[in-house]
């Protein structure tokens, strides 16, 4: 549940240029993770080089790929029901391929390539590098897996391809896997130990970025505060490190200085953020760099000290309050979203008071709130049982999801009045004539058009708003573009 899913994504195909060298047709859909998006792109980059170009209409694919998730059971669910449909369509074309990737295919594969049939290849998320020789085995007839898990890819050598793109926001990997075996999390089993990727790569991408006139990066991992880069290798095995090593490591608040200082106009954002590894240096950093944004994703799954430690999450409510304390001190401006976990294992009516008061007490600007679904595989589906209602869930739910709009309306009201910097990304979903972008916080604004343009940074006045946007009109270019 760490990472954020955005429905409005979900199965969304990806399509870059054609190379007229190019000869045969690649179909990938991606579900899940911001991550998952941003390995969707990976993959394609390497298959470029191997002949394929993308395509959108499934019957034209050679290749069929579908980059999965395994956080939530909808997300299985969908992906089974797309793999039907991709091989009703194979049964017209028998050559073409069917492979699963991510983190899905892990955890499956022997269901879907032994026993069920339903495909021709299998790759985890750290084999990716490994997909010309898998393509190779399938093309002769052979089904092929590779689900390894490395303790060393962070595929920083791999320059990813930008597909549909905005051409304003890109996300770009700091690390892989992780080490926090939260109780309801299949990521630690899907994705692998932690490990951090180059920081000179990183700062060379985001540079990259700039140059190809994006204005706006998101450093993305599961984990990005316990970055840690001395020279390579897993981040648990960092006290078996020479001394120089760990001299002249870098940490999540080094590598963002780092970034912000390549590019001082661009945006520099980060997600997702783990309670127990945020430290104060990552927010005197955000502090002392205007172009980092004020916005922090601090997901807390629950109110309750109790179920927090079923759940193991390794901080309690009390050091929760600090951390907000401690961010609200140094980054008065600073909006914070919320992950939240309703109807966990023994989730008594007291448990979920905890949480609403937590809420109160934080007033989160904005929220990803689900209720608990068991993932076969994960310490809770082995130890606890599913006892909580789903009647008792969906009620509490409810009531998580009423307070956030509730939240919500009185952090965007904060902004009534207030000329605020923007980045335009496109046009607003429902409006032609108005723009759409984010201010430093996170929040969508949408204002008339005007004569701006896609990538102009503006100084908008907020004068409406609803409990997630944010109503204004431009009144100028702001010192950024």
């Amino acid at each position: 549940m760490e990472k954020v899913i955005d429905e409005s994504v979900q199965g969304n195909t990806l399509t870059l240029e054609s190379n007229q060298g190019n000869t045969r047709k690649l179909y990938i859909e991606s579900y899940g993770c911001q991550m998952n998006f941003s390995d969707s792109e990976i993959v394609a980059s390497i298959l470029s080089k191997q002949g394929f170009n993308t395509t959108n209409v499934l019957e034209e694919a050679d290749l069929v790929l579908v980059n999965t998730c395994s956080i939530r059971e909808k997300a299985e669910t969908t992906v089974r029901k797309r793999l039907e449909k991709f091989n009703a369509v194979k049964k017209t074309k028998p050559h073409m391929k069917v492979g699963v990737l991510g983190c899905m295919a892990e955890r499956l594969k022997d269901k879907l390539l032994e026993e069920e049939k339903i495909v021709d290849m299998v790759v985890g998320p750290d084999a990716y590098k490994d997909l010309p020789n898998l393509i190779q085995e399938i093309d002769e007839g052979r089904n092929a897996v590779n689900v390894i898990l490395s303790k060393d890819e962070t595929y920083g050598d791999v320059a990813p391809v930008r597909l549909n793109s905005n051409g304003v926001t890109a996300f770009v990997s700091i690390t892989r896997g992780c080490d926090n075996m939260c109780t309801f999390c299949v990521v630690p089993f899907t994705r692998g130990r932690e490990r951090s990727r180059d920081p000179l790569s990183i700062v060379a991408e985001v540079n990259d970025l700039w140059k190809k006139g994006f204005k706006e990066v998101t450093l993305l991992g599961q984990n990005v505060d316990s970055y840690l880069w001395y020279g390579g290798g897993l981040k648990k095995e960092f006290e078996k490190a020479s001394e120089i090593q760990k001299a002249t490591a870098v940490n999540f608040a080094g590598l963002l200085e780092m970034v912000a200082l390549a590019q001082p106009k661009m945006r520099i954002r980060f997600s997702t953020s783990n309670p127990q590894d945020m430290t104060l240096d990552v927010i005197k950093t955000m502090a002392k760099h205007d172009n980092i944004c004020n916005y922090i994703h601090l997901p807390v799954q629950s109110g309750s000290n109790r179920i927090l430690k079923a759940m193991n999450r390794l901080h309690t409510r009390e050091e929760y309050f600090d951390l907000i304390a401690n961010i609200r001190r140094i980054l008065p401006d600073c909006a914070i979203s919320q992950d939240m976990i309703t109807g966990f294992p023994t989730e008594t009516e007291e448990d979920h008071k905890d949480t609403l008061s937590l809420m109160e007490y934080v007033k989160y600007d904005f929220g990803f709130m689900f209720a608990y679904s068991e993932r076969p595989g994960t310490l809770a589906a082995r130890k606890l049982k599913d006892d909580i209602p789903e009647e008792t869930k969906k009620r509490r739910l409810r009531e998580i999801i009423d307070l956030q709009q509730k939240h919500g309306l009185y952090r965007t009201q904060q902004h009534l009045g207030k000329i605020e910097e923007v980045l335009i990304e496109g046009s607003s979903k429902k409006s032609e004539v108005h723009w759409m972008g984010r201010n430093s916080q996170n929040t969508v604004v949408v204002f008339p058009k005007e004569n701006y343009h896609v990538g102009d940074f503006v100084n908008v006045k907020i004068n409406e708003c609803t409990s997630a946007t944010l109503i204004g009109e431009a009144i100028g270019y702001t010192a950024n573009n």
